[in-house]
């Protein structure tokens, strides 16, 4: 039995691997293109089976969720032993990620979730003003506490506390949201009700940054999950808590300029934040943590998932970032991936270079860093430059797909036919084991396959991060605390007749090239090429060729679609891959790009 959550982190895996984009000449590449037989029809089937898994660990009205507050999630519906009756209850870290998920469905067409993201806006306004064992509102101490009881109220019992990646995560869903909330003329539903929750968790992550805390694990000395409530804390700091808190400062403090607020805090915090992120690279890896004098290597899927929610489309293959094209983070990646190659009996015989259990460039750089990740798939390469024309280019770019493809043919080796994603598998034989229908596991899978069919979350550093200051200082920051203003759930909205859709694809052009949009309702052209809708290239970098175009779509309707490359001579070349299909919903329901 693996002693850790290994199936989020295995999802998690291809997720990162998904989220290096590698652009190249049509045929289009995305989740169905790429995969072919049973993984294509694995990857069809089990997203609407994990959309819906979500939904059902959502209070109110979630079928797997009787009892619990509307807004709040809960990891797992389970409670059939004493281990996994640890996930029922609501953890701020993985609400965030649930919910950052569920908003990123919603600003790309999936209308029918806003009811949840305002009621998520509500519990955890009532959830920062809780006191609970961490502490509470006055200095901030509270917002550190990991988990709360599904009724809403404090969970006193032993646990690792505290865990202060949770307040940044909330900051960035919260900032994802606030951001369509302005663009739709909703400015003033953000600076009366949201920026306040925001500002209390801006404020935690400039006070509390440079102290102890626990991993996203909630481990620190390789006890196994059921004994995590024993732990002593250790001084110990973490990558991923401390990537998600430099990133929530960084557009923490942008959307304080555009509502004409403040963040004292994230301008004098942040450097000094991404000056300590350096810490974790030791020159061939990421450590997953620091100061934590267990003894353990380090090597852990924590710094992968680090990369993952810090991804940001426009910085490129930034290395201070970690992001994750950056000769780092595929350095990591692989000594990551091969540490665990001999220590489950499921990956006995997996040669390198082939995905286990655990390039969105129009060229591709092999460095002295990042060239073992690289060899694995070609061994020969050697370092330098490889231009997309580039026979190794190819090369590489054919095999990595593959390679990422790999894994989430393991999550379909281990998934069960009704698509129940579990909190562990077992490294002896694969079976699920562990908390059932686990939240954070759908979430995985879910923004795995958004990632790799090419649908991209906003910016949030842009191509300029923030300057490393020469001298890292353990600063801090003090702000006042002020309790939420959301004192009842936000107004139900209503219902659209239209939805604004965004057609988002990557794809290299030459000069005088467009790619266009056809379809087979009459706002896309029905088909007709004469009809078709330009698209834009004013977002295109080399390093991320991205076209888009936003068209209001009649609600609830169902229809086809292609991309269609435009010569500058006239002549054009649909994709080559089966029609791509757009479902616009009133209620709960799936919508496939």
């Amino acid at each position: 039995m693996l002693s850790l959550p290994f199936f989020i982190r295995f999802a998690a895996a291809a997720n990162f691997v998904a989220q290096i984009p590698l652009a190249d000449s049509l045929p289009f590449y995305n989740s169905e293109e790429g995969a072919t037989g049973s993984l294509a029809n694995f990857i069809a089937s089990e997203g609407p089976v994990a959309l819906q898994g979500v939904l059902n660990n959502v209070g109110s009205g979630g079928a797997s969720a009787p009892g619990v507050e509307a807004g709040l999630v809960v990891a797992s519906p389970s409670k059939a032993d004493p281990d996994s009756t640890l996930d029922f209850y609501t953890w701020t870290r993985d609400s965030a990620l649930t919910f950052k998920a569920l908003i990123d469905t919603f600003i790309a067409g999936n209308s029918s979730l806003q009811p949840d993201i305002q009621n998520y806006v509500y519990a955890q306004a009532q959830l920062q003003a809780v006191s609970s064992p961490s502490g509470d509102l006055s200095n901030g101490a509270g917002l550190g506490e990991a988990k709360f009881e599904v009724d809403g109220t404090a969970f006193t019992g032993a646990w690792g506390r505290p865990q202060r990646d949770g307040p940044a995560l909330r900051a960035t869903t919260f900032i994802a949201y606030s951001r369509w909330l302005i663009a739709n003329g909703g400015t003033s539903t953000v600076t009366s009700t949201i920026w306040p929750i925001i500002s209390n968790d801006l404020n935690y992550v400039a006070q509390y940054w440079n102290q102890s805390t626990f991993d996203l694990w909630e481990e620190t000395d390789g006890m196994s999950r059921g004994k995590r409530a024993v732990i002593t804390l250790l001084s110990c700091s973490s990558f991923f808590t401390t990537a998600v808190q430099h990133r929530a400062l960084v557009e923490g403090n942008t959307l304080a300029g555009q509502i004409g607020r403040t963040c004292t805090g994230c301008v004098s915090q942040a450097p000094h934040i991404l000056c300590f992120l350096q810490s974790y690279w030791n020159g061939q890896y990421v450590l997953a943590n620091i100061n934590d004098n267990n003894g353990r290597s380090s090597k852990d899927v924590n710094t992968i998932l680090g990369s993952i929610h810090t991804f940001d489309p426009s910085a490129a293959c930034d290395d201070i970032t970690f992001q994750p094209c950056s000769e780092r983070a595929l350095a990591n990646h692989k000594v990551t991936t091969d540490s665990f190659r001999t220590v489950f009996a499921i990956n006995s015989g997996v040669a390198e270079g082939s995905a286990i259990a655990i390039g969105r460039t129009g060229s591709l750089s092999v460095t002295t860093i990042n060239q073992a990740f690289f060899k694995d798939f070609m061994p020969s390469v050697a370092i330098g430059t490889y231009p997309s024309s580039s026979s190794t280019y190819t090369i590489l770019t054919t095999a990595i797909k593959n390679y990422a493809d790999g894994y989430v043919g393991i999550i379909e080796t281990y998934t069960p036919v009704n698509g129940s994603l579990a909190e562990q598998f077992s490294g002896t034989n694969g079976s699920p084991l562990s908390a059932v229908d686990l939240t954070w596991s759908y979430v995985a899978f879910l923004t795995a396959v958004a990632r790799r069919s090419g649908q991209m979350p906003a910016s949030w550093c842009g191509p300029t991060p923030n300057t490393v200051p020469s001298t890292c200082s353990a600063t801090s920051a003090q702000d006042t605390y002020t309790s939420p203003t959301a004192t009842a759930p936000l107004p139900p909205c209503t219902t659209l007749s239209s939805v604004a859709i965004t057609f988002n694809v990557a794809e290299n052009t030459t000069f005088g090239e467009t790619i266009l949009l056809a379809g087979s309702i009459s706002q896309l052209g029905s088909w007709n090429t004469a009809n078709s809708i330009p698209l834009s290239a004013i977002d295109y970098q080399r390093e991320y060729p991205r076209w888009f175009v936003t068209v209001s779509l009649p609600a609830g309707t169902t229809f086809q679609y292609k991309f269609i490359k435009e010569e500058s001579s006239g002549s054009i070349t649909y994709e080559v891959r089966m029609v791509r299909i757009g479902i616009l919903r009133f209620r709960r329901g799936v919508r496939r790009r």
